[in-house]
């Protein structure tokens, strides 16, 4: 009896029956993944970004809120009216482009020897499927457009009752479910402390590549400039490993058009961006990314990404700092790693 009674009262062991039991509720809606993720980037982002507003500006926060969402909506409409069928075009001309690189015989023996490595390492398979999914993805808009109209209705009414959201969620600390809360309570604080920031670090750097090598790509007079900038911005979205694929495409599209002194040129545009990625974004974004090794980083990407598809490449890292953050492997707060004892 006291052996049961001591294992009841043990933290530790609560602690993890409760996440199992929560990990077991996110497997039962899987089916409702995309919705809830969705929901969390836009309201943690957007959340982000209007506290910044608010508190630079001294201005109303329902009303920055408001205005910040119909900006959103206006943006969304416009490229989906405008710009989504020009991006469709964009992407299947790349896909044709890229399978024809990869398919004929060039004079250079080194592009040779590189694509016949591709080859042999069923590479250009993986990239194919990418870019089919990349076309998939913006050709059925219909409903994943539904899934992120729910999720903009979802965070902008999270976001109008916020304090009020939080008072009415304090009121189960003290009810008959108090333990299980302030289990869930402390999760919940980890995770926005961990995934939230990570993300927000990743779409920052993202946008920053984005933004850097569109400019590139512009002066160097790439085509289809369009669809190589949505898709550098997702590459960007997964750490380390997004930038090694998206040379991929890129060189492939620099030998066409320019022959090999274009494919060095893209390399070292590539790699100036990079390193502004390494040594100026990185250290500013430091207390909210974490200088996993790049073993790591590659073996959770390739897990996440055989378990949860594309959102693997996407949340698989977040996720894992999180994990680590919980097990007290490392501070987020502080970036600095700690042994278990």
């Amino acid at each position: 009896m006291e052996t049961i009674r001591s294992l009841i009262n043990n933290n530790a062991l609560k602690r993890l029956l409760i996440f199992s039991i929560l990990v077991f509720i996110l497997y039962m809606v899987r089916s409702m993944m995309n919705l809830i993720l969705i929901t969390f980037i836009i309201s943690f982002l957007v959340d982000r970004l209007v506290n910044i507003l608010s508190n630079k500006f001294k201005l109303n926060r329902k009303l920055t809120v408001v205005i910040s969402y119909l900006i959103i909506i206006g943006l969304l409409s416009i490229g989906i009216i405008k710009y989504l069928p020009i991006i469709i075009i964009e992407i299947s001309q790349l896909v044709t482009q890229l399978q024809l690189f990869l398919t004929q015989q060039h004079d250079h023996i080194l592009i040779n020897y590189v694509l016949s490595m591709i080859e042999t390492n069923r590479i250009s398979n993986y990239l194919e499927q990418g870019f089919t999914f990349l076309l998939r993805y913006f050709s059925g808009m219909s409903k994943i457009g539904i899934q992120i109209m729910m999720s903009l209705v979802l965070s902008l009414f999270f976001l109008l009752e916020k304090q009020k959201l939080i008072e009415f969620t304090a009121k189960f600390k003290h009810s008959k479910i108090a333990p299980f809360y302030n289990e869930i309570e402390f999760f919940a604080k980890k995770f926005v402390l961990t995934f939230g920031k990570v993300i927000e670090a990743q779409f920052i750097i993202a946008l920053v590549n984005c933004g850097l090598t569109t400019l590139a790509l512009w002066i160097m007079d790439f085509p289809q400039l369009m669809g190589l900038s949505i898709l550098i911005f997702f590459l960007g979205l997964i750490p380390v490993a997004g930038v090694i694929i998206s040379l991929i495409p890129l060189c492939a599209i620099a030998y066409t058009i320019g022959g090999i002194m274009q494919v060095v040129y893209i390399l070292i545009v590539i790699m100036v961006i990079h390193s502004i990625e390494a040594y100026i974004l990185n250290p500013k974004l430091m207390s909210s990314k974490t200088n996993l090794p790049v073993f790591y980083t590659f073996i959770v990407l390739i897990f996440s990404e055989h378990f949860f598809g594309i959102w693997g490449l996407v949340v698989g890292i977040p996720v894992f700092v999180f994990l680590l953050d919980v097990l007290d492997v490392m501070d987020i707060k502080t970036n600095k790693a700690e042994k278990i004892h």
